[in-house]
């Protein structure tokens, strides 16, 4: 009898589903002896023991389905070792669920928080096997995850339906994009929605030349300009700030994120009217996109075989095009982030697109 536990924790994203859906089945092709125990919100079901025994049949028809059929939480793994407001072991108890359903696998799906939580319960001597789950796409060891594509296409649609009415009213628009502290899904989007002008996380921008780029494109008769702000984006001059001075910096802004901060500095620099669209959680819901549902599929069977051969402490990625297995212990904590140097940027460059920055 092979007994695996199962979980989704942090935000939601698209091809949570499929890749559960394609665990089991890789699972129960090989082996018609399974249990599959799935935790209910994420680790709050491990720590208090919350979960449902499920069959293939739960997993049926789920491939489009967005979302994840087991709940979610964030249990941010700086508090995993605090105990909880009755006095509980957090840590302990996960363990001590994982032993008493005695499990020979538990299988995370999640982002770097999750990843970190899921490397210490390995450090603790549970048999773990993660797959990359965020539509920020910044989990180091995987050159995509899961969740970042349907994110990109929705923030690109957005991006494009933004053009008609941009170029009616001769306006600024800034579009925010999700991400995190990191700039792919913007840059992406930015790039195929034909935004002016991408303002990332790790490129610090510069005020005048943001409304430098804009006044261009007025001089040479283009009466608009698309902005694609990635959430986490930062000027030069909070860019030299301590991490704890920018904390405390955010505390104070009186605007409720960068885009608007941004809309107030261009309208009053450059005299153009600037509007505001945050398509926000709508970027992580919905069905998966095709390439969400083929790359969830593959990892979710890389993982199955992971666990019939025994092989365990690792994270499903994918690396040049090929599924690889990355220690648990090289992805936790790690972030990737977009090079500046990258070629991509530099291409992007090429078609004229500014990043805020000379």
């Amino acid at each position: 009898m092979l007994r695996i536990g199962m979980l989704t924790s942090g935000g939601d994203c698209q091809a949570l589903n499929a890749a559960m859906r394609g665990v089991v089945k890789g699972l129960t092709a090989k082996s018609a002896d399974v249990e599959i125990y799935g935790f209910k919100d994420g680790y709050k079901g491990l720590i208090y023991s919350n979960f449902s025994m499920l069959t293939s049949k739960d997993f049926s028809g789920i491939l489009t389905v967005g979302g994840t059929i087991l709940g979610t939480s964030r249990q941010p793994f700086k508090l995993m070792r605090e105990p909880d407001k009755d006095g509980l072991d957090k840590v302990a108890a996960m363990k001590h669920t994982y032993h008493k359903l005695n499990l020979d696998c538990l299988v995370v799906l999640g982002g770097n928080g999750t990843h970190k939580t899921a490397n210490l319960l390995r450090e603790e001597g549970l048999n773990v096997i993660t797959l990359p789950k965020t539509i920020d796409n910044d989990l180091w060891g995987t050159d995509m995850t899961f969740g970042f594509q349907s994110a990109v296409d929705i923030a690109t649609n957005t991006i494009d339906c933004i053009h008609t009415t941009a170029t009616s009213h001769s306006r600024v628009f800034i579009v925010e994009i999700m991400g995190h502290r990191v700039g792919w899904v913007a840059l992406h989007a930015g790039i195929a929605g034909g935004a002016d002008i991408i303002l990332l996380p790790e490129i610090p921008y510069d005020l005048d030349v943001i409304s430098e780029a804009i006044e261009n494109r007025t001089k040479a008769g283009k009466h608009f300009t698309i902005i694609a702000v990635a959430e986490g984006a930062i000027s030069k001059e909070d860019a030299k700030l301590s991490k704890k001075e920018y904390k405390e910096k955010l505390k104070k802004r009186k605007y409720p994120s960068i885009a608007y901060e941004l809309a107030e500095q261009i309208q009053k620099k450059t005299d153009q009217e600037v509007r505001i669209t945050v398509p926000g959680h709508m970027q992580r819901g919905g069905t998966p996109c095709p390439y969400d549902r083929v790359l969830s599929t593959r990892f979710g069977a890389a993982a199955a075989e992971l666990i019939l051969n025994k092989e365990y402490g690792y994270m499903v990625g994918i690396q040049n095009g090929e599924i690889v297995k990355v220690p648990l212990s090289e992805v936790a904590g790690k972030l990737k982030t977009v090079d500046p140097d990258s070629q991509i940027i530099k291409e992007a460059k090429l078609t004229g697109i500014s990043f805020g920055n000379k």
